[in-house]
Order: C-alpha cells, then structure tokens, then sequence
C-alpha cells in the first residue's frame, strides 16, 4: 500500500468513476485500475462495486474511506512540519468551524503573523466531527469550535459568547417567521433556543447552515434570518441590513480546545488568544 493508491482511491470516491478520476489525477485510467486493484489485493477485498455507470463503496470500501482520508492528511501535515522554511521555530496547527474564520481565526493568524513571525501557521477548517477527529489524531493543536472537547490531554475553554440577531435586507421587517423568514441552522443549542422562543413554528422552505451563505442570500433576495451580530455589525451600520425590533436574541458559545502539551511551550500564544476574542 502506497499513498499513490489511497489518493486515487478518493479520487475515485470522490468523483464517482475510476474514468473521471483519471484526468483530475492527471493519470491514465489504466494506471487508475492498476492502483485500485493492487489495493484491493493488499488489503484482500473488494473495495469498489465497479458497472458501467461508475463505482460505489462497498462496506469494505466504506471502512476504509476514513482511514486514507486520515493517513493523506497526516502524510500532507508531515510534509509541512519537516520541509519548513530556513527562521522557522515551530508549526501552529488551527482547526476552524467555517462560520469562525472571520473575526476570530482571522485575528488570531493576524496576531501570530505580525508578533511570532518565526511561527508557521496552518488553518484547516472542517465541521465538529473532524475537529474532534483531528484532535485525536494530532493533525491540530488547537481548535476554535462549537462545542468544548473532553478527553485525555485536552483542555476547552469558553472563548466568546456570539449573540445572534435577527436582520432583515428590508427595513420595518416583523419578527414573525413569515415566507421572508430563512433558517440559519447554527447548530444543536440554537435549535433549542429557537425552538422555545417559535413554539409550533412552521418549517421554513430555505435552511441554509453557513453564516457567510446566509448574508449573501439575504441581500440578494430580502429575506430575514439570524445571524451572528460579530458579522452583520458593519452591515447594520452602513444600512445594508436592519435589525428586527423586539425578535428574541440567542447566545452561542464559542470554544477553544487546546493541545495541553502542544500549546504549553508557546510564549506568543496567549496574546493570540486574547486577540482572537477582541471586539
């Protein structure tokens, strides 16, 4: 087994068919067929339901699948940390919720960038399921998240806490979840807090579950929905968007879950946090 074959295993799972692989690998796709065969045979199943329409995971194939995403990135953060540039002291590893990348991630790279130059900084976004997995595994050393991580070696800490309001493309909009009303999913503890302040709410007909998704798509079509108040702050100034009078207001807490031992040497890193919380 070779990264070449994981790689093109993804490939293939990724674009549906070992031919349309083949030109994003920039292979031929005997050379495709080749690869996946000889995994197959390393590992001693069948990897792929292989037809003329494409390929699908089998339960093998499946299993397999979280394993080579794992050991690719491994291998691309390895490749990172050893080949660092000539003044290079050390390699900060960030993982990031997408929605975090403005005001948060953003200061805390500007921080370490204009006051630990000699650090590398590497930025991963991802959702909470492959922080918490990168966590585990060693590919990050912090994380900026939604929800604090326990385990051996960790340590979570409350970071902020993001209001989020309700704003409107339109002025005068009502608080009522009308048609105009677009669900931003921000995840489980705004699901409840919404939940019991919209009992028997109707479903809405857009639910989009990205904030930076959302403002665009309610300046576009003028539509309402809640939003983090760090990020339509300038908007609501300028008069871009509007905020809805008397709408309840919701919290979600933002965490940072650090590598105890990772982070302990670092004397740039606790100025970086503190920017990262600036408003």
């Amino acid at each position: 087994m070779n990264l070449d074959e994981l790689r093109t295993f993804l490939e293939v799972v990724d674009s549906g068919s070992l031919a349309s692989a083949a030109p994003r690998l920039n292979v031929t796709p005997s050379t495709v067929t080749a690869r996946i065969n000889a995994l197959e045979t390393q590992l001693g199943c069948r990897l792929l339901h292989r037809n003329k329409s494409g390929a699908e995971l089998t339960a093998a194939g499946f299993r397999l699948q979280r394993y080579a995403e794992l050991m690719t990135q491994l291998w691309r953060q390895a490749r990172h940390d050893v080949a660092l540039p000539s003044g290079v002291q050390g390699v900060c590893n960030v993982g990031l919720e997408f929605d975090l990348w403005r005001d948060v991630g953003s200061r805390f790279l500007e921080h370490v960038r204009g006051h630990a130059p000699a650090i590398a900084t590497a930025i991963w976004p991802g959702e909470q399921r492959q922080l918490n997995r990168w966590l585990d595994i060693g590919l990050i050393d912090i994380a900026f998240c939604y929800v604090a991580q326990a385990g051996e070696g960790f340590t979570s800490r409350l970071l902020i806490e993001d209001a989020l309001v309700l704003v409107a493309a339109r002025p005068g909009a009502s608080a009522e979840l009308d048609a105009a009303y677009v669900y931003v999913d921000h995840g489980d503890e705004f699901r409840r807090q919404h939940a019991e302040a919209f009992p028997g709410a109707r479903p809405t007909l857009v639910t989009i579950a990205a904030s930076e998704w959302a403002l665009e798509y309610l300046g576009s079509t003028g539509s309402k929905g809640y939003l983090p108040e760090r990020i339509v702050g300038a908007h609501l100034a300028a008069g871009r968007l509007h905020a809805v009078a008397e709408a309840p207001r919701f919290v979600r807490r933002v965490y940072l879950v650090e590598n105890v031992r990772a982070v302990r040497a670092w004397d740039w890193y606790e100025a970086a946090v503190v920017a990262s919380r600036a408003r």
